[in-house]
């Protein structure tokens, strides 16, 4: 099979850079604050037009930022499910959630924005639904779903769909805020990903595992 041509390999490479620039610039400024243009122009591309002859709107850039992630995110994650294989225990279910984005953003070095990415996007409804659709196409998320409904407690419906919106938050959020610290060079509680990821399975199962007060 012939390898790609000299122009392709060009083409390859500028989607790449605008992914990155992108990215970088919507998790330091928002992602409606910044223009197509804009991130033409920080991508070094002549042609201001580069990010919709790439990726089309700012909505097909937000899902190919997001499907670049989610592709080696769920590759960590199918390792770890299939090592937890039935656990009845929800910290080995909770961790299929938490480590491998941890897990990930150790591996891209110093400095990321990915997590800072994500918590702009969830925060718009429209883009929220982008990366909740990208997360859920995921099949090891099914089984960890099935896996935390078998090992969790019996909790009112109500209850349950509260703390599952709370975890998100707390991964998101926790992610982000460590981001932006490493980012700007300020301290952290924790010295490394794997660390924090190990507080924040502590603080999901906590949560999830929390008495239920009585109406």
């Amino acid at each position: 099979m012939r390898g790609k041509t000299g122009r392709g390999e060009r083409a390859d490479a500028t989607r790449e850079l605008i992914l990155g620039t992108a990215e970088r610039m919507f998790a330091e400024h928002g992602v409606f604050a910044v223009s197509n243009r804009q991130v033409s122009e920080a991508a070094g591309q002549g042609n201001n037009a580069a990010v919709g002859y790439h990726f089309g709107t700012k909505t097909d850039l937000v899902r190919a930022i997001a499907r670049k992630h989610a592709e080696p995110i769920e590759e960590l994650r199918q390792r770890m499910v299939a090592d937890v294989g039935s656990s009845p225990d929800v910290r080995d279910w909770v961790a299929c959630l938490v480590r491998p984005v941890t897990d990930h953003l150790a591996e891209l070095g110093s400095p990321t924005w990915h997590a800072r990415f994500s918590a702009q996007a969830m925060t718009d409804p429209g883009l929220r639904e982008i990366m909740t659709q990208e997360s859920l196409t995921a099949p090891s998320l099914h089984r960890i779903i099935q896996g935390l409904d078998t090992a969790m407690p019996d909790l009112p419906a109500e209850v349950r769909a509260d703390r599952g919106d709370m975890a998100r938050q707390l991964m998101v959020h926790v992610c982000a805020e460590r981001e932006r610290a490493l980012a700007l060079g300020a301290a952290t509680p924790r010295s490394n990903w794997h660390d924090a990821g190990t507080g924040l399975i502590d603080a999901i199962v906590g949560l999830w595992m929390a008495p239920v007060t009585q109406p």
